[in-house]
C-alpha cells in the first residue's frame, strides 16, 4: 500500500470513530474515484453500511468504465451483503484496514456474537498499524452494548 492508500485508510478510521460517537458499530469506509478524488464517505448508522451506499451510489452515477476504475476504501472488510453489491455495481479494488475474520476473533474472545462471512473480494490489507485503533474502537463499541443489556 502507498502512503496515499494508508491516508484514506486512516480517514476510514476516523469515519468509524464518528459512527461510534452517535450510537453505531465502529465502521467507516469512501469511495475514491479514477482521478483520486474521494467522491463518498461515511460510516455505519443504523443498519446501513457506508459499503452498501457506495455500491448504490455507483451504480447510479459512474460509468460502468469509471466503476471498474474506482477504489473502495474501508475499515474492515467487507461483509457478505456489502461484497455482493460491490460486485454487482463491478466496483475496482478494494483496501481495509482489517479483516472482517479479526474483527470477529475479537468480538469471539469477548464472549459477544459477531459472525465473520468472506467477502468472497480480493482486498488489500490489512494494515497491522491500524490495528490497534480499530481494537480499541471496537472493545468501546462491545463495553457500550454490554452496559446496555444491564
Amino acid at each position: 500500500m502507498t502512503e496515499d492508500d494508508l491516508d484514506l485508510l486512516q480517514r476510514c478510521i476516523e469515519l468509524a470513530a464518528i459512527g461510534l460517537k452517535k450510537g453505531n458499530s465502529p465502521y467507516g469506509a469512501l469511495l475514491v474515484d479514477r482521478y483520486g478524488a474521494v467522491v463518498f464517505e461515511g460510516h455505519n448508522h443504523g443498519d446501513k453500511h457506508p459499503e452498501f451506499e457506495i455500491a448504490q451510489l455507483a451504480e447510479a452515477t459512474m460509468s460502468a468504465e469509471d466503476r471498474a476504475v474506482a477504489r473502495v476504501y474501508t475499515s474492515t472488510e467487507h461483509c457478505g451483503r456489502c461484497a455482493a453489491a460491490h460486485q454487482r455495481a463491478g466496483l475496482g479494488e478494494v483496501f481495509c484496514a482489517t479483516t472482517a475474520s479479526q474483527v470477529a476473533g475479537w468480538y469471539s474472545a469477548w464472549g459477544a456474537p459477531h459472525t465473520s462471512f468472506a467477502s468472497g473480494l480480493k482486498v488489500n490489507g490489512p494494515a497491522p498499524i491500524f490495528e490497534e485503533a480499530l481494537f480499541d474502537l471496537h472493545h468501546w463499541y462491545h463495553l457500550g452494548n454490554v452496559e446496555k443489556r444491564f
